[in-house]
């Protein structure tokens, strides 16, 4: 906060002497009636009753006054303005008190003015404080608006403090005229604050005396304008001042503001709810831009969004329409990515419509220009346009083909989606290549010809952006002519410049270009599978023709095996981003990728046999493809967010072998030559190098998120399926009822079912879905509380009895609602009737059960709390369930986006993202919505149906939100479908796609419409518009009904157009003389006419005609018995499943039989020979009331006519000693690895007995050690091959580890098995097992005979010519190089196996087109063995080879 202004320094007045005699110049003004004069100084004034009130209205502001001031802008702008002019005057008028002046009173009076009158600055301006008066009165000093600008000398002035409390009385005055001074002047006596000045003459005493007249003239002018304040005496004012300060303290602040403000008045800006609201609460009421604009558009609601219109962030999707040129482009692209079963199908000659294959890709071309070109949603394509993506033969109209079905028409939506995005990155990609301003053939020619993918844009924009780099950027960077050539240096900004960029711009891009051909040209053989582009011969070795690169600076010199590494990383480089190489990769993980699985540290330890992760724990090598119709993969990378796992993608050893070779062929030379075998060494580490840091990095993470996609939508699917089985179904019907109809619902509850804290509510909901009543009764077990509920089901008469509740109590009281509805039939007791019994009422009301989910959300939620704000939770929980008997579609509806809460797959939904979700939710509460209808009239009334009317074709929450407020607006009630266009409620295209879908009901008792066909303006009902027939096929409609009466157009001339409509809709017999129409010849001769298809309209007009909206939902679904069972208690068939242990209560003891209770409150028994491995004979001895058991379960008794669900347990020791882990375990994957598997099990339990056995072994041997593996390996790396180190074993004191050095950095580890082991681990046994053929009876035996032996065995065959040092692939690359030089022959070699110590891999190669074999080669101490064939030598071990080769 900036300081305010620093105090105005105060005038001191000169005390003057008053002569009585003295003269007085009077200056009367015509406006100003003088004041009264009193004779004596000491008088009191007056008390005036009218004074205090001017006064006390002057101190105190009236609010209203107030808050007009602040409304009124104008007049306030007005007021600064007068102000500002009035500074400006007196500023004028007080310039004249300058430096003369001062001097003039100095002379005068003696005193010292100059140091006195210091400028007004504000606070921060000024650095000493102003000096301290000692006068008793101070005047207070105007700080005006000018007073911040600049600074000029201000005399006091008192009207600002006026100013404080009232500016609007002030600004009124501000052109009155001088106040002349009265005759109360002589007695005004003032305190000299200065005698010094005493020796004056009279003209000094006389100008002195104008001057001080002249300054108290000014203050009574100030108080004149005030008249209230006047008599207030200088004390007063001092303390005023202390108090309220001059009123120009927080000037500066202002200052500003006002000066710019005076100048150029700008009109008040409005105020926006933008202004107002915070931007989450915008977004929830949908007042945003956005949102706007949606309302705007003439374009369904659903269609402008990216996402879902539940989402509540939802996002305007910015994708342009197709047009008809791309519709044979977009319908060969969607084509291919409809399924599975449409290319097994459609695609294969032995598929079952392969012969209408033409006709599938017509039907996906009419449902693309539907979707993207005219815009219609799929509802109104299914209802209204099905004739155009179905099979329709003239000339057989037998032969019916469903070429589309619903679900493929929203896949077609949803691919064809992609397929508009895939044409917005091609466009910008065609953007990017004309501003690049380059030409290139290769791109011209072969990539953008292809790019049939997302990735591939992406791929060739990034192919580009490396090709092109510099070009990008010195055209990008514009310079004029007249630009300063400045040699100012910048700050060196950090290098984003890589590796191959560095080299590029090198010597060794001329390197690189001496492998013969360009990388373009080695895709594109790769590509045709022959070799179009040949590479051209070098004369020179690689390494000679690098030593001609080599810089001759001794400081930049590179060897020409660096330049040759940066030559080949530049190919490799250009060749991982090529597009058409991507691609091919991917084609080839999508067809042959496999997944594997293993545990990290953590995973091992926590994932155990009955973890949900352990299906794939050890997963191996799955196929990618089989995992799309699952939820394993997405488990998968939960695990592995969780650092449970590692995820690895690959393709299989001879496919990945297959693509090297074929990228190989494309790129080396045929050449037999060494120089030419050197080239092809240099090239095949360029193809190694593209395929393991290119080419699979990039197609591994596709492949990823490829199957996550495929998997997520697998199951949004499965979820999307379990909700159109709930909500495609009609309401709940008697059989008094017809079907569509609604019934009246009595729902009641009884909670938790505590008899001593919950009562049982009731609601009843009419027909029309409206709350008649709701009462709480305390049980159905009083006769008082009996006869009540049965009064309420008298006066009520509800077609049905919804029972639910939150616990097992529920069950209870179906079965007395159930007695009192339907009492069972009396019984004759002693032969005599008891007429109580055959005289009770009986009701026939059928007591059920529904799904209770959405109940269960909605007695807690927002939207229940302001439609029955008095009711009870339970109570909104009863509504939630009648209205479900009536309208589950409604319900569901009606939850908008918590419709995600609700589980419809309990193990994996919560594995989809909310938004892809929701999407799939919504498609179906669109689908079945618009199968229904909704009724517009009633949808503006009823707030609870009106959630019905966002999934209505064409609109949306927002669409709809602003078309019921039209309709409002007009009445609420529309007569006619016209009217919608009329009157401006939808606009074409929404019209179009909703119209079929908005009833408007008729009433039958309407009169018949005037005879008056042109009566356009007239709001006449319709009754076509009581059905699903679409505007555009009225007249078919009519045309069929006019044929069915058989009536001529002279019959109906005068009347309304669809005056037939309803003679056929009331004629008894209207369904005989429908099926007396042929409407197949019908639609052929429409055909053929106009080309117009309406074989299925022609149906649909028939059945409306018949039945308007007709009920087309199945029935109403019901709850089975498990699920009743986990609504009630929340256990499911998997934890409550025969063989499983759980906990029970004893809460009854009967003498054949133990009543129990689980823990989720269901009731149970445990039969007497289930109690004791023994036979019981006294069940109190072996149980008590109150006691906890832990039981088997063997049946499970689930009944819903009886209501009665219960649970049959033993509790055998025998069997529960057993224990349950094999029916709780998770079974693993079929894909499994067994071996490692094992490994880690034993490592686990390894560790698990070194805890327990951790001692310290002393064994007096030169080479034991207490290590661990680790620290051998350590303690062995400096040592020699064969040295040995004996350590302690982590499998017990019955075990020795044995450590020798096979190779620099590679140990082989033996377990030493000791039978007869010293328990206090002093000694040896007498005992060595190795094997089963390799005993010893010492240490020294052991060494010398088995690793020294071994260690003899190594060194003889790294010792042979066969043996290459190095990796394996070194190998590989040797003998593919010597076969591609040597076709007629084959090639082996031996190296060491890394990853098993002490065992070698044997390597060969049969010919050029076969791929790397490797055989394993185990060392033992006496003979080398070929799998299990032995071998005393090296010589031996060839020929052994090479026999068994030959076998092969």
């Amino acid at each position: 906060m900036s300081s305010p202004p620093a105090e105005p320094v105060a005038i001191p007045q000169p005390e003057v002497e008053d002569h009585p005699m003295q003269g007085v110049e009077e200056e009367v003004d015509e406006d100003i009636a003088e004041a009264p004069v009193s004779d004596d100084s000491s008088e009191e004034p007056e008390e005036d009753e009218e004074e205090e009130k001017r006064i006390r209205e002057g101190f105190i502001v009236d609010e209203e006054e107030e808050e007009e001031g602040e409304d009124d802008e104008e007049e306030r702008r007005r007021r600064r303005k007068r102000r500002k002019r009035r500074h400006r005057r007196e500023r004028e008028e007080e310039d004249a008190l300058e430096e003369d002046d001062l001097d003039l009173l100095e002379e005068n009076t003696g005193a010292s003015f100059k140091h006195r009158l210091t400028r007004l600055r504000r606070a921060h301006d000024s650095v000493s404080p102003p000096a301290p008066s000692s006068s008793r009165r101070k005047a207070v000093v105007e700080s005006s608006d000018e007073d911040l600008d600049n600074d000029d000398l201000e005399l006091p002035q008192v009207q600002d403090i006026q100013n404080i409390w009232d500016d609007d009385r002030a600004a009124g005055r501000d052109d009155e005229d001088d106040v002349d001074m009265d005759d109360m002047d002589n007695f005004i006596e003032y305190e000299e604050e200065d005698e010094q000045g005493g020796g004056m003459d009279e003209e000094e005493r006389e100008e002195r005396r104008r001057e001080r007249r002249r300054l108290e003239k000014e203050r009574r002018k100030a108080l004149g304008s005030r008249p209230e304040l006047s008599g207030i005496d200088a004390n007063a004012w001092d303390e005023i001042y202390e108090v309220f300060g001059d009123g120009h303290e927080y000037d500066w602040a202002l200052n500003e503001e006002e000066e710019t403000g005076l100048e150029d008045e700008l009109p008040k800006l409005e105020m926006k709810y933008q202004d107002v609201f915070e931007p989450s609460e915008i977004r929830a009421r949908m007042l945003t831009e956005d949102d706007d604009l949606i309302r705007a558009h003439d374009i369904p609601e659903r269609m402008q969004l990216a996402t879902s219109s539940l989402s509540q962030s939802s996002t305007l999707s910015l994708q342009n329409s197709l047009s008809e040129n791309d519709l044979d482009d977009a319908a060969s692209w969607v084509i291919t990515r409809l399924g599975a079963r449409k290319e097994q199908d459609f695609f294969r000659a032995d598929g079952q419509y392969h012969r209408f294959l033409s006709d599938l890709v017509q039907a996906i071309s009419c449902a693309l220009r539907f979707l993207f070109v005219q815009e219609f949603e799929v509802p109104y394509i299914w209802t209204h346009k099905r004739d155009y993506i179905s099979y329709f033969n003239p000339e057989d109209l037998k032969i019916k083909v469903e070429l589309l079905s619903l679900e493929d028409l929203w896949r077609v939506y949803a691919v064809g989606q992609k397929y508009r995005s895939l044409l917005e990155r091609r466009n910008a990609l065609d953007s990017l290549y004309s501003r690049l301003g380059v030409s290139d053939d290769y791109f011209d020619n072969e990539v953008r010809k292809k790019v049939e993918t997302v990735e591939m844009v992406a791929d060739a924009t990034e192919w580009l952006g490396m090709k092109y780099r510099e070009d990008k950027k010195h055209q990008f960077e514009i310079h004029f002519h007249d630009d300063e050539q400045t040699d100012t240096k910048k700050r060196k900004m950090p290098s984003r410049v890589s590796a191959y960029e560095v080299a590029k711009k090198s010597v060794v891009a001329k390197l690189a270009q001496g492998f013969g051909i360009q990388p373009h040209e080695v895709v594109l053989n790769f590509i045709s599978s022959e070799n179009t582009h040949f590479l051209e011969e070098q004369d020179l070795e690689p390494l000679a023709y690098a030593e001609q690169f080599v810089d001759p600076d001794l400081n930049k010199t590179q060897t020409p095996e660096e330049l040759l590494k940066r030559a080949r990383m530049i190919l490799s480089t250009e060749l991982g981003k090529d597009p058409l190489l991507r691609q091919e990769i991917r084609k080839r993980f999508k067809a042959d990728a496999l997944v594997s699985v293993l545990p990290t540290d953590r995973g091992i330890a926590k994932i155990d046999k009955h973890h949900p992760y352990f299906n794939f724990k050890y997963l191996m090598n799955k196929r990618a493809v089989d995992m799309l119709q699952s939820a394993q993969f997405l488990n998968i990378l939960a695990a592995e967010a969780e650092h449970l796992v590692t995820v690895s993608v690959h393709l299989p050893a001879e496919v990945k072998a297959d693509f090297e070779r074929r990228l190989n062929d494309a790129f080396a030379s045929d050449s037999y030559s060494d120089t030419a075998r050197s080239w092809n060494e240099e090239r095949l580490r360029v193809v190694q190098e593209t395929i393991e840091q290119h080419l699979i990095p990039v197609a591994v993470k596709w492949t990823r998120e490829w199957i996550r996609e495929e998997a997520e939508e697998f199951l949004c699917r499965h979820c999307a399926h379990t909700l159109r089985n709930r909500v495609d179904a009609a309401p709940y019907i008697t059989p008094e009822l017809r079907p569509g109809e609604t019934p009246s619902v009595l729902a009641m509850s009884w909670g938790k079912g505590d008899p001593h804290k919950d009562a049982i509510s009731i609601i009843y909901m009419d027909e029309a879905g409206r709350l008649r009543e709701h009462t709480r009764i305390d049980n159905l077990v009083d006769a008082e509380n009996h006869e009540e509920f049965k009064d309420l089901l008298r006066r009520r008469r509800p077609d049905v009895i919804v029972v639910g509740g939150f616990t097992m109590a529920t069950t209870k009281l179906a079965q007395r609602v159930k007695e009192v509805v339907n009492p069972r039939p009396p019984e004759d007791i002693e032969g005599v009737n008891n007429d109580s019994q055959q005289n009770e009422e009986t009701f026939n009301i059928p007591v059920i059960y529904v799904w209770d989910e959405v109940a269960k959300i909605y007695q807690h939620s927002k939207r229940a709390a302001e439609e029955f704000s008095a009711f009870s939770p339970v109570a909104r929980y009863c509504v939630g369930l009648a209205r479900y008997a009536q309208s589950p579609l409604n319900e569901y509806a009606a939850m908008g986006p918590d419709i995600t809460t609700i589980s419809f797959d309990e193990d994996y939904q919560q594995l989809i993202p909310r938004e892809k979700l929701l999407t799939a939710l919504e498609r179906v509460l669109v689908d079945i919505t618009n199968k229904v209808g909704v009724d517009i009239n009633r949808a503006v009334t009823d707030a609870y149906y009106q959630h019905l009317l966002p999934f209505v074709c064409g609109l949306g929450p927002r669409k709809a939100q602003v078309l019921v407020k039209k309709i409002a607006s007009m009445g609420g009630t529309l007569v006619n479908r016209d009217q919608f266009i009329r009157n401006g409620l939808l606009t074409t295209k929404i019209f179009l796609n909703a119209a079929g879908f908005l009833r408007i009901t008729q009433d039958p008792e309407v009169p018949k419409p005037p005879k008056n066909r042109h009566g356009e303006d007239a709001d006449i009902p319709d009754p076509l518009d009581s059905t699903r027939i679409h505007p555009e096929d009225y007249e078919l409609a009519r045309k069929m009904a006019t044929d069915a009466l058989e009536l001529d157009e002279e019959d109906i001339h005068d009347e309304h157009p669809s005056h037939v409509v309803s003679l056929i809709m009331q004629d008894e017999d209207n369904e005989k003389k429908l099926d007396e129409l042929n409407l197949d010849d019908f639609a052929v001769n429409m055909y053929e006419t106009n080309q117009d298809k309406k074989r299925h309209t022609l149906i649909v007009i028939r059945s409306e005609l018949l039945k308007p909206f007709g009920e087309s939902r199945k029935p109403f679904q019901m709850p089975a018995a498990w699920d009743v069972m986990t609504a009630l208690t929340g256990e499911t068939s998997k934890t409550l499943r025969v063989g499983l242990i759980v906990s029970a209560l004893v809460t009854r003891i009967k003498p054949a039989f133990v009543s129990i209770r689980l823990d989720s409150g269901i009731e149970g028994v445990i039969n007497s020979q289930y109690l004791a491995d023994m036979e019981v004979n006294k069940i109190d001895s072996f149980v008590t009331k109150g006691q906890t058991l832990a039981g088997v379960v063997i049946d499970v008794k689930l009944n819903m006519q009886t209501d009665s669900f219960w649970v049959e347990l033993s509790s055998r020791p025998t069997d529960v000693g057993v224990g349950d882990s094999h029916f709780r375990q998770v079974k693993h994957d079929d894909a499994w690895n067994h071996a490692q598997h094992e490994r880690d099990t034993e490592l686990q339990a390894r560790k698990k007995r070194a805890e327990i056995d951790k001692t310290r072994r002393v064994i007096k041997h030169p080479n034991f050690h207490n290590f661990n593996a680790g620290q051998a390996e350590v303690h062995l790396d400096k040592q020699q091959r064969g040295d040995v180190v004996i350590r302690p074993s982590s499998k017990g004191v019955n075990h020795l580890a044995v450590t020798w050095k096979v190779e620099d950095k590679l140990f082989q580890h033996i377990d030493v098995h000791e039978p007869n082991a010293d328990p206090t681990g002093q000694t040896v046994g007498n005992k060595l097992i190795v094997d089963s053929t390799h005993h010893y009876s010492d240490l020294d035996e052991l060494i010398v005979n088995h690793v020294q032996a071994m260690a003899r065995k190594v060194e003889e065959l790294m010792a042979h010519d066969k043996f290459k040092q190095g990796p394996e692939e070194e190998l590989h690359l040797f003998l593919k190089n010597f076969v591609a030089a040597n076709p007629a022959r084959s090639a082996y070699g031996f190296t060491l196996n890394r990853k098993r110590p002490g065992h070698f891999n044997l390597c060969f190669l049969a010919n050029k087109n076969s791929t790397v074999q490797t055989w394993p080669v185990r060392v033992s101490p006496e003979a080398y063995y070929l799998f299990e064939t032995p071998a005393a030598g090296v010589p031996e071990l060839c020929d052994a080879f090479k026999v068994r080769l030959c076998i092969i």
